[in-house]
């Protein structure tokens, strides 16, 4: 059993501060009854289409990037709170061991009752590291004595996935270790300052590589024109290279669930292909593994950790001010399809995983012309 933690009791953070969708049928962890113990055997793992039953547990490798996460939320037999009932609240932030700290709700009127809003960070504490933790095992995204390379922009999404990794390597099966590395890409008003600062603050080892990319891609697309194509073939190209120089043997990139969905039919509707981000590569030239540790993270739960964690965000002025973008209109659309047919991003993002070629078109990928009657039947 994986009790719910009581709001009180939180993460430790000592050196750091910094979901898939539910069917229509059943509500979202969000929702439930803040009573209410959360069994293992019940959690929706991405790509299931389905909630595991007893007879599915999760495998060793799984088991073992989530030992302990039953103790490192609070006790095992205690609940939320329900209004003012269950005494006083006890004192927010206290943190178990091996865990970073969910801190207490930001600006409490006095005399408020924090405990539920406090219950529901642990509560999303919990669901991030779970499906972190889940995606690595899944893909084999870091073994034994790596060196991950943690690309930091400044957005919710790398923030977060630094938070977790840091979290994770606490009590993970294997030693790793992190070098957090941003690009300063000379954009106009681009605070120099934050990311050091912060990154002193974790102690984590850091690496600011200072390119004027930005100079290059105002000069060479027009204004109107997407500038983010080139941009990132830029940014990919120094990324790799310090990857090398810092000796790196994972780059980790913070794209979430619904980035591996809109770059889905981004190329459906406009490149004519079934492709999207993986949730690991090896680059074209061999010689770096490229890793997505928040590939079943939804975007809603970084949003919402950004806050609860006050990441001191910094904001994209190439690229994300750019009117019009096919990528922000895919979003919008998947956004709307979740809000009018709750789960259908889910059973989307489940059929990533389950491709069946011989149901497809792809010559390459099945032998049509050998094909004959007697042949045993793909189910």
């Amino acid at each position: 059993m994986f009790p719910v933690a009581p709001p009180s009791i939180a993460d430790d953070h000592d050196a750091m501060q910094a979901s898939p969708s539910q069917p229509a049928e059943s509500a979202s962890y969000a929702d439930r009854p803040a009573t209410q113990t959360i069994r293992i055997d019940e959690i929706r793992r991405p790509g299931t289409g389905r909630l595991p039953t007893h007879e599915s547990p999760l495998d060793e490798k799984q088991a073992a990037w989530l030992g302990g996460l039953d103790t490192l939320h609070g006790d095992a037999d205690a609940g939320a709170p329900s209004g003012s009932q269950g005494g006083s609240a006890p004192a927010a932030g206290r943190a178990s061991a091996g865990h970073p700290a969910v801190p207490p709700a930001a600006s409490r009127p006095a005399l408020r009752d924090t405990r539920r809003e406090d219950h529901e960070n642990n509560k999303l504490s919990k669901r991030l590291y779970r499906l972190t933790g889940q995606a690595i095992a899944d893909y084999d995204m870091i073994g034994p004595n790596d060196r991950v390379m943690v690309c930091l922009s400044g957005g919710k999404d790398s923030f977060a996935m630094l938070d977790i990794l840091l979290g994770l390597q606490k009590r993970a099966p294997v030693p790793f270790s992190i070098v957090a590395v941003n690009l300063d890409q000379r954009q106009p008003g681009f605070p120099a300052d934050v990311l050091p600062n912060y990154l002193q603050k974790l102690g984590v080892e850091y690496h600011i590589e200072t390119e004027d990319t930005y100079s290059t891609v105002q000069r060479v697309i027009p204004d109107g024109k997407t500038k983010c194509s080139l941009c990132s073939r830029l940014r990919r190209g120094i990324l790799y290279r310090v990857a090398s120089e810092l000796g790196a043997t994972r780059i980790a990139l913070g794209h979430h669930r619904d980035d591996i969905l809109a770059t889905f039919f981004l190329n459906l509707f406009y490149g004519g292909q079934l492709k999207t981000m993986p949730a690991k590569l090896v680059s074209d030239d061999g010689r770096h593994v490229v890793i997505r540790p928040l590939a079943y993270v939804e975007e809603k739960d970084l949003i919402r950790w950004a806050e609860v964690k006050n990441f001191p965000i910094i904001p994209c002025n190439l690229c994300g001010s750019q009117p019009n973008l096919k990528r922000a209109e895919t979003k919008e659309l998947l956004k709307s399809w979740e809000k009018r047919f709750p789960g259908r991003l889910e059973t989307i993002f489940s059929s990533l995983g389950r491709v069946r070629p011989s149901h497809l078109m792809d010559r390459t990928l099945y032998d049509f012309n050998t094909l004959r009657t007697g042949d045993d039947a793909e189910d």
